[in-house]
């Protein structure tokens, strides 16, 4: 394939394998994925409160299904399908693409460089987290709302996104958003990472990235998204509670931006409130990312196996991929020695189509 040019059926598996892996994460994961948008929002309160004793994690799980049963624990999760499916299928997609357009900047091996993989990794999250924003305001609203009694809950997802736009315009629907363009980083720090140690992976057993084991997959994901996370965690809590502050109504809200969440945030809970609910999201993020990035490839496999190739073979050249224009090449050359043309043909009727020799009747 030509860099820079990708087909329709390159874009079909990036984005099918993509929404379909999105979809299996978040599912499996999506009790503590509720768990941790509690604990970024209200931080520790709602334990202490409880005056149970044990893990957070446990507490917590104990704390929903006491109050809203099993229900709770997958509070939010038709938003986040929701959002996830456009989420993954617009990431992979855009990212391939971008991808596609630097391979000028590949190096010996054929692999992109660290730069070119940030720019890739950058400009697919910004794409996605405009295209996805109002899905996760709604998904962190759906999360939180068991723990307002005070607060009429959202019938639906559709429901919650009509409502947020009746009542907070469409600044509601973008709430957070700047913390999650910065949370960007975490991507552009995940997917180089991620490439980087699969190649690392793929040059010590003297093999392809695409021929890595699920296992090697597995590793390769887990390491890039633990230290992505670390990295950049603190986005999340500020956006989680920009999100969240608009659903009670008629009140003042208690951040006016991005900056003054931050200050209030260390003001009032000290470094450690940046990093709330962070054991949590490592517990959820790292087997998702596992679960997210090896479906991901199967997937993709699979389809790259089962989907028709970009181009139907002729009868003249079977082979589409390995056609040559005969009339460009240089004299005295030839395409193999099933290939070589009867030159005097071509000579004496130029209108006449060039056929191979060995199907010429004699």
């Amino acid at each position: 394939m030509t860099a820079g040019v990708r087909s329709a059926r390159d874009i079909v598996c990036d984005a099918g394998a993509g929404a379909s892996a999105g979809a299996i994460a978040a599912t499996i994961m999506c009790p503590l994925d509720v768990i941790k948008t509690r604990l970024q929002v209200h931080g520790l309160t709602e334990l202490y409160r409880s005056g149970r004793k044990g893990g957070i994690i446990i507490t917590s799980f104990q704390n929903i299904i006491r109050a809203e049963g099993v229900k709770g624990l997958y509070r939010g999760l038709s938003p986040t399908l929701v959002a996830l499916l456009p989420n993954w299928a617009v990431y992979f997609a855009v990212y391939g693409n971008l991808k596609s357009l630097l391979h000028s900047h590949a190096d010996s091996s054929g692999q992109l460089t660290i730069g070119a993989n940030i720019i890739a990794a950058a400009g697919a999250g910004a794409a996605t987290a405009i295209a996805t924003n109002p899905l996760w305001v709604v998904k962190t609203r759906l999360q939180t709302q068991g723990m307002r009694p005070g607060v009429v809950p959202y019938k639906s997802t559709f429901s919650a996104l009509r409502q947020i736009l009746l009542q907070e315009g469409m600044r509601g629907w973008y709430s957070g958003l700047l913390p999650s363009l910065v949370g960007i980083s975490h991507v552009a720090i995940q997917f180089p990472a991620y490439e980087n140690i699969k190649s690392y992976l793929a040059k010590k057993d003297n093999t392809t990235t695409s021929e890595l084991s699920a296992g090697e997959v597995a590793i390769a994901s887990s390491l890039a998204k633990i230290g992505a996370s670390l990295v950049t965690y603190p986005h999340e809590v500020i956006r989680s509670r920009l999100q969240e502050q608009g659903q009670v109504r008629n009140s003042k809200p208690q951040y006016a931006g991005g900056i003054d969440c931050l200050k209030k945030v260390l003001q009032k809970e000290g470094f450690s409130g940046l990093y709330r609910g962070c054991a949590t999201n490592l517990l959820r993020t790292t087997p998702s990312a596992v679960i997210t990035f090896t479906a991901y490839e199967m997937i993709h496999q699979f389809l790259d196996r089962k989907l028709p190739p970009n181009k139907k073979p002729s009868k003249a050249c079977p082979k589409a991929e390995g056609c040559v224009n005969a009339s460009k090449q240089p004299e005295g050359t030839g395409g193999g020695n099933d290939l070589k043309l009867n030159r005097s043909e071509v000579t004496s009727n130029k209108k006449t189509p060039i056929i191979p020799q060995r199907t010429q009747i004699k």
